[in-house]
């Protein structure tokens, strides 16, 4: 019986080792091609964020690190447009701690004056058919916001129209564009706070997709 067991135990400490290091096989012959794939994707989503007549560097190359609460312990990264060593504009990543069924990560493009280029969803696991449309292929609800700043919309207006502000909601789910709503409001008002320091920025970012 003995023998038995420690056969047994030999033999699936052999299989574990076999598929740990298939694991490991598998993740070094890919490691490359994922990296390539995230910067094509961060190429994509920064490319319909800023107009490319506007800057003539590399965004995703221009990475910084920033943090919108001092409390949050993963900062986000932001990613500067520039011409001619001018900022002309900037993609911030934000987070909607809030979401119907938790964070929602989105990215937003902003001009060098602070006005709203475009917005992106990168990430949220909100219920299908109602708060999933914060997703572009879902809805254009997010498109609401190209073009609107501080200086146009007021912080009343930076709600809900259920809460009285300027934005829809979507039938049946008022949470997730009243998180959504709140995080861009707050992205804003730190650019606008602190615009000259994001803007004079050494990129920082551990990944630079060299």
């Amino acid at each position: 019986m003995n023998q038995s067991m420690l056969k047994n135990g030999f033999l699936l400490g052999i299989f574990a080792l076999i598929c740990t290091a298939l694991v490991a096989i598998v993740f070094e012959s890919t490691k490359d091609q994922i990296k390539l794939q995230e910067r094509q994707q961060l190429i994509s989503t920064l490319s319909q964020l800023i107009p490319s007549e506007s800057f003539d560097n590399e965004p995703f190359k221009a990475c910084i690190r920033f943090n919108v609460e001092p409390s949050e312990q993963q900062p986000l990264s932001a990613y500067i447009a520039t011409h001619q060593s001018q900022a002309t504009a900037i993609a911030m990543e934000a987070i909607a701690p809030d979401g119907y069924n938790g964070k929602i990560k989105l990215i937003i493009g902003i001009t060098a004056q602070g006005e709203i280029l475009g917005v992106r969803t990168l990430s949220h696991q909100e219920t299908p058919g109602l708060g999933d449309k914060i997703d572009l292929r879902k809805s254009s609800w997010v498109n609401h916001f190209i073009g609107r700043s501080l200086a146009n919309t007021s912080e009343e207006q930076w709600q809900v129209k259920k809460d009285g502000g300027d934005f829809d909601q979507f039938t049946g789910a008022t949470i997730t564009p009243r998180a959504y709503v709140g995080a861009i409001y707050r992205t804003l008002n730190y650019f606008d706070t602190n615009k000259n320091l994001l803007f004079a920025q050494t990129p920082n970012c551990e990944a630079n997709y060299e």
